[in-house]
Order: structure tokens, then sequence, then C-alpha cells
């Protein structure tokens, strides 16, 4: 199927295609452009790359139970059909999802810019807060506000041949759609991560929102213990 006809989430290879844009383009690694441009300016604690001397404070991620009868589990649709895009896309290597490797050291080391970010919520929070807010938050300028509309402007929506459910997506983006909205707002932009954290921009609120987990569950684009959170957010404004 030529391109533009259907579109598959690239859990992993999105990262190491821009990542390899950005160091062609500027020279640096995907976290040092982190730490040197965002986390830095910011006060992020924020890190692409984990120095062993964080160890201590990095929380030990806790593999998702079962999933009840009747919902949709990604993770068990793999291990039926091992040969399918899915599996190919999200599954390859075969231990790259486990939870011994995300709690290793080499893991944590490693700068793998789709996947191991460790950081904070409230980091987490700072950072999209940025982008809700023209692209500069304290005289620290992230983005132009041209490219803060790229962000939540539609590239492509509708069935998803990874992931087996409709997704909205903007340029690196997630977008609200039925079931996952990202607050109550039509500008709101951002992603998901592995096991239910979320970090996501409301320009329209001019709010910047971060949840992050170690008790992975198998919830698919917005968790609902994320959900609750965002319902809260928004009830306090």
């Amino acid at each position: 199927m030529g391109a533009g006809h259907a579109a598959g989430y690239h859990a992993f290879t999105f990262g190491w295609l821009v990542g390899e844009v950005i160091r062609r383009a500027g020279g640096k690694s995907v976290g040092a452009l982190l730490r040197e441009e965002l986390a830095g300016p910011l006060g992020l604690d924020c890190h692409i790359g984990l120095d062993a001397k964080h160890d201590s404070r990095v929380a030990t991620i806790l593999a998702e139970p079962p999933s009840p009868p009747g919902q949709f589990d990604i993770s068990a649709e793999i291990a039926r059909h091992p040969e399918s895009l899915t599996a190919k896309a999200i599954n390859n290597p075969l231990t790259l999802m486990l939870v011994e490797t995300a709690n290793s050291r080499q893991w944590r080391a490693a700068e793998i810019p789709a996947v191991n970010c460790h950081t904070t919520a409230r980091a987490l929070a700072r950072l999209y807060g940025a982008l809700a807010r023209g692209g500069e938050l304290d005289g620290i300028r992230v983005l132009s506000p041209a490219s803060i509309e790229r962000c939540y402007t539609e590239q492509s929506s509708g069935p998803d041949a990874v992931l087996m459910i409709p997704t909205r997506w903007s340029l690196g983006f997630g977008l609200s759609q039925p079931n996952a909205a990202l607050g109550p707002n039509p500008h709101a932009f951002g992603h998901s991560g592995a096991g239910g954290s979320l970090g996501f921009a409301d320009p329209d609120a001019r709010v910047g929102f971060g949840y992050t987990m170690n008790q992975r569950q198998n919830s698919m684009l917005v968790d609902p213990r994320a959900l609750r959170l965002i319902d809260a957010l928004y009830a306090s404004l």
C-alpha cells in the first residue's frame, strides 16, 4: 500500500529517525540536546541517558497485571500473533518491553529517543507547560507559535495498522479522540507512554499536564488513572 493510504504507530523507530535528524543537523545526540537546550534552561529533572548517580531516585517498574475479561489487550494479541505487524513493531527485539530490561542500568544509560526518558511528573508538566504557553516559559523559548500550531494540526486519523484501534496524530503528537480525550479543549496535544504515563499541552487553557507511574497497566492511548487526574485538573481551573 502506498504512502498516505494507511498509518501505523512507529513505537520505537520514530525516535531513531528524528534522533538522527537532530544528530546530523546539530551534531548532538537526543540526550545531549534535551540536557543542554531544554532540561538545563527550564530546570527540568528530565533525562534521556540517565547517569548512574540518579539510580537511587528511580522507581522500579512493575509488570502489568492481566487485563480484565473483555478488555482489549495488545500484549495478548502480540503473543497470539507473533508474526503480525503489531508484534514486529512493538516486540522487536523480544526483550525490549520486559520490566527486567526497563529496570536495568544498561537501559537507563542508553539513549533510546522514543521510549526511555526518565523524568518526574512535575518536569513533564513543566515541559508541556512551555508548549501550552505559546512555546515560551519563564523567558525560555522552546518553539515558535507557528510551530505550536503544527503540533495540534491533524495529519492522520483513522484505523492504526499497528495498534489496531483508531488514532489521531499531528506531527509526532497524539490528539484527542473519543474515549481518549486530553481534556475538554480542541487544541490539546501530547503523548502517552508504555504502561500508562502521559504528558500533554493545552494551549487553550495554557496548562501542561504530566503523569508518571511505575505500575504498568495494559491501557491504550490514555490510561484510566490519567483520565481521572485530567478530570480533577479541569474541575479545579
